[in-house]
């Protein structure tokens, strides 16, 4: 016997199929049962780390670019007595005076091809597979990383060269941000979301940690290794996502917490006004079910609703939600309607310009700035992002509790102006104070970065005007991060072209970024500190 057609079974199809890995495991589980009982904790602890470990490849390849330019242009004038055979004292077309300049160029080719790519992608991320979609995209990032480091074997001293891996690696890099934000926010609920998008989020900051360790490991003695290990190691990842990552819950027959939230009587209004007969009726029917032979459906539902009666309205508003959450993917003009996208948007742009000028150009500043060398120099860095996942962590954990986003963003942006200036200022007299500041300025930097990115976009997402339409949060992220990355090229082009005649007015653009990033989430404060006062009152009311 067949199921009654008020109860769905949602199938897998060609796209959102099971993973050969994923099919290996659970014939090899068949017998344990912890396994069937923790099932969906498995899936959720695999996404969590298979997502982890993908972003922070993604980091780990952008990062030898800012080790290997000390190397790229040498600096000779501290050894004139000393002969010099061809490429001491640099790599061309990069050892000339101009080199920060094409320094520059570089950085901008990665970065406005990933800024505009960005927006394509999150388009493209709704409507395919996120598995292959996320696969394909690390494997060829490995492979225009690997180029880059081929030049060097190779003898390739053409600057368009470098600039066109520099565009594809851009390009084929926006497959990662609206590819794991979507996953994270199918598989985990809303509660406690800011936190565990934290912890998560660290992934930035690790992946560049690793970046750079990599490549300063082999900067001195052979830049090229600096970018073929880490894209054969993105390569890799990127096919144990092919085999393990299961990018729709459903697929394996696991309903998280907002999937389970849909399992609900269809008449909401009867629901709330206490309808006894309907709820009983529904009981009635699942117990039927239970008893009949259809048991092996359950885990395969997405919904069900009980038999209508006198009082069921012939439109429901759920089943106006049903058609909106099973529509199509919502476009970019209606995305952008969603309250706080554009102020989220335009501060991301600030403060991912403020992060990713320290990215790609702090270990270059700290040999500039001081006497250590190129290894010492991006060793010293990575500081930076420890205090970025400090930074991370703290910015989701005060948001949970606050729920309040945007003053969180709003009052670390305003610490992270005046604690920029005192690293500029006093950052070169130790090492000590040097590790001290790097950390504090990565914790205010990040914070707000880390949290809009990540937390903030899954909310928005998923936000109430959207009325339960699941295909919006890839759009949302590609907005928001789209917007930041422009920023991101805009900032480290802007520093290329000014530390050439001062690092101190780096560090005021910097500065002014934070503020301009402060003012725009002000209407935002606004609004979460009169809801906050509301509540105060309401709670004294009663």
């Amino acid at each position: 016997m067949r199921p009654p057609a008020s109860r769905t079974r949602k199938m897998s199809n060609n796209y959102n199929d099971i993973p050969i890995g994923i099919r290996v495991l659970q014939s090899l589980s068949r017998q344990c049962p912890r396994f069937h009982a923790r099932k969906e904790l498995c899936f959720k602890m695999s996404i969590f780390l298979l997502t982890f470990l993908a972003y922070a490849c993604y980091h780990m390849s952008r990062k030898p670019i800012s080790v290997v330019k000390s190397v790229l242009h040498g600096n000779c004038s501290n050894t004139l007595g000393i002969q010099h055979t061809a490429g001491d004292c640099g790599y061309a077309p990069f050892d000339g005076p101009d080199s920060k300049t094409l320094f520059g160029m570089l950085d901008s080719a990665f970065l406005f091809s990933y800024a505009i790519a960005m927006f394509i992608s999150g388009f493209i991320a709704e409507r395919v597979s996120l598995r292959y979609f996320l696969s394909l995209g690390m494997i060829m990032t490995g492979v225009f990383t690997y180029l880059f480091g081929l030049a060097r074997t190779s003898n390739i001293h053409s600057l368009w060269y470098f600039i066109l891996v520099q565009v594809f690696a851009g390009i084929f890099q926006t497959t990662g941000w609206p590819g794991v934000v979507t996953l994270v926010g199918r598989w985990f609920g809303k509660e406690k979301r800011g936190l565990i998008f934290g912890i998560w989020n660290s992934h930035t900051s690790i992946g560049n940690i690793l970046g750079t360790l990599i490549a300063a490991h082999y900067v001195e003695s052979d830049w090229a290794l600096s970018f073929v290990v880490p894209g054969i190691i993105i390569g890799a990842v990127g096919f144990l996502l092919f085999l393990f990552l299961v990018d729709q819950p459903e697929i394996v027959g696991c309903y998280p917490q907002h999937a389970a939230q849909e399992r609900r009587v269809a008449n909401e209004s009867d629901a709330e006004n206490g309808d006894d007969d309907d709820e009983e009726q529904a009981r009635h029917s699942e117990a039927f079910f239970s008893h009949s032979g259809y048991a092996e459906y359950q885990t395969d539902q997405v919904s069900y609703r009980p038999l209508p009666t006198e009082r069921t309205p012939i439109l429901t508003r759920q089943a106006s939600r049903e058609r909106h959450a099973a529509g199509r993917p919502i476009s970019l003009a209606d995305a952008l309607h969603i309250p706080g996208v554009v102020e989220f948007s335009l501060c991301l742009f600030f403060t991912k310009l403020v992060s990713y000028t320290f990215m790609y150009w702090l270990p270059l500043y700290i040999q500039s700035s001081s006497t250590l060398g190129p290894t010492l120099s991006a060793d010293l860095s990575i500081l930076f992002d420890v205090g970025g996942i400090l930074g991370a962590i703290a910015a989701g954990y005060i948001s949970d509790l606050t729920g309040m986003s945007a003053t969180v963003c709003t009052v670390m942006l305003f610490f992270a102006s005046p604690i920029l200036l005192m690293y500029q200022q006093y950052g070169a007299l130790s090492v000590s104070i040097s590790i001290l500041l790097l950390i504090i300025v990565g914790i205010f930097v990040n914070g707000p970065y880390a949290l809009i990115t990540t937390s903030v976009s899954a909310e928005l997402g998923q936000h109430s005007s959207l009325e339960g339409n699941s295909n919006a949060l890839a759009t949302v992220t590609a907005i928001i991060d789209g917007t930041g990355s422009i920023g991101a090229a805009v900032g480290p082009l802007l520093a290329g072209f000014i530390s050439s005649h001062s690092w101190q007015d780096v560090f005021y653009m910097l500065i002014v970024a934070d503020i301009i990033a402060m003012v725009l989430l002000m209407r935002l404060v606004i609004k979460e500190c009169a809801t906050l006062r509301r509540s105060t009152t309401r709670i004294r009311i009663e």
